[in-house]
């Protein structure tokens, strides 16, 4: 991988800014631009970029406006070809991780690779999807501490959308992936360790109708097809069986369509043009 430049925020969490910097001064790989913007805590987090300071390329701290704003202001520094948002609390997955990505020669726009969720009950990896669709952002969407961006990518997009107080990141991966139609590419490398008590895990949920807000100001009235068949149980049901061919598929399909029939659901959705037979 060519330069990466890291990108960590942080607001009053001074023990998840030391192990942040820990997970990532201490990388066997050391061809990285590292750079720390602190929202002007009060609770000892200067001290601690003080500490470490020259193992820091840039460490700011001042009053920001929101966690967009500082990732944005983490980006303007960013001289790396790819970027990596690694916020505080989040580490990378251990002392080698960068060291084993380094040697590949990405070129996609978006590289994600696995990541660690950890919590005080259980940890589980996710895995990335490796096929992108209007689905995977349908109550989902993909991991940032453990994807890598273009920064020109990110620049061409506008950076984050900063009127949103936790779903910018996700705005941000719809727009480049399904509007810009960039390049993207899944890894199996664990590439960090996500801690589920920060804002966006713990708050989430809040975010929902603003999401498909964003969602039909960008594709209209198709996302109302996609919004009742978020469940991903219904979803992969659906998906698999209409990619069923011969006597099987249409085995699999038919209660459907005796269901559709008999329950009159054309009509009664009032999606397609009704039929109703006539003597």
């Amino acid at each position: 991988m060519n330069k990466l430049s890291i990108i960590t925020i942080n607001y009053n969490d001074r023990s998840g800014l030391e192990k942040t910097i820990e997970s990532v001064i201490n990388q066997t790989y050391k061809n990285f631009q590292y750079v720390v913007i602190d929202g002007g805590s009060t609770d000892g987090s200067k001290e601690v970029l003080d500490r470490y300071k020259d193992r820091l390329d840039v460490a700011i701290s001042e009053k920001d406006s929101g966690i967009y704003n500082a990732m944005n202001k983490g980006a303007s520094y960013a001289n790396g070809e790819y970027m990596l948002f690694l916020n505080s609390g989040d580490v990378l997955y251990d002392n080698t991780t960068l060291e084993k990505l380094s040697i590949e020669s990405f070129r996609d726009d978006i590289i994600c690779g696995r990541i660690l969720i950890y919590s005080e009950k259980d940890n589980f990896i996710t895995y990335p999807p490796e096929h992108i669709s209007l689905f995977t952002f349908i109550g989902g969407s993909l991991p940032h501490p453990s994807s890598f961006i273009k920064r020109n990518l990110f620049e061409k997009i506008g950076g984050y959308k900063e009127e949103y107080r936790i779903i910018s990141d996700w705005c941000f991966f719809v727009e480049a992936l399904l509007i810009h139609r960039c390049s993207y590419l899944t890894i199996i490398n664990v590439v960090s360790k996500f801690n589920r008590f920060g804002i966006s895990s713990t708050m989430g949920y809040t975010e929902e109708d603003m999401k498909k807000d964003f969602l039909i100001s960008l594709f209209g009235n198709i996302v109302n097809d996609y919004i009742p068949v978020k469940d991903e149980a219904l979803s992969n049901c659906m998906y698999w069986i209409s990619a069923q061919s011969g006597i099987w598929g249409k085995l699999l399909r038919l209660p459907f369509k005796v269901l559709n029939r008999a329950l009159k659901l054309r009509n009664r959705l009032k999606r397609r043009i009704g039929m109703d037979l006539v003597n």
